[in-house]
């Protein structure tokens, strides 16, 4: 039996209602999964942060925060930061030290030869 387009118009209203509801659904899902990824970062930094800085736990959130602040600005701390960005995939083949100068990566043949210079 042929619908009229009346009903036509009513069962695709009622289908779009459905997708509708389907696409909150997944948009939920996805921003709860975001929320989840986003939470366990921030616990996994804190705890290599703590683990990395003696004392940290008797620190104020503004303290670290302070410390972090005037580490990245150095230029030594925005050399480091850009040496191991992902778009720089190059950077890794040679190492900083303290002192700005670089330095070549150890042999990694398995021979033992190191040809790495003290800074």
């Amino acid at each position: 039996m042929a619908k009229t387009k009346t009903e036509r118009i009513v069962s695709i209203e009622e289908q779009i209602a459905k997708l509708e509801a389907q696409k909150k659904l997944l948009i939920q899902k996805q921003n709860a999964e975001e929320r989840k990824a986003r939470t366990k970062r921030l616990i996994e930094r804190g705890a290599i942060l703590e683990s990395l800085i003696d004392g940290a736990e008797s620190l104020t959130n503004e303290q670290v925060k302070a410390l972090l602040e005037k580490t990245v600005a150095t230029d030594y701390g925005k050399r480091i930061l850009a040496s191991i960005a992902p778009q720089d995939s190059e950077a890794h083949a040679e190492e900083l030290t303290p002192e700005g100068q670089t330095q070549a990566p150890a042999d990694t043949n398995g021979e033992g030869n190191s040809t790495r210079e003290a800074g």
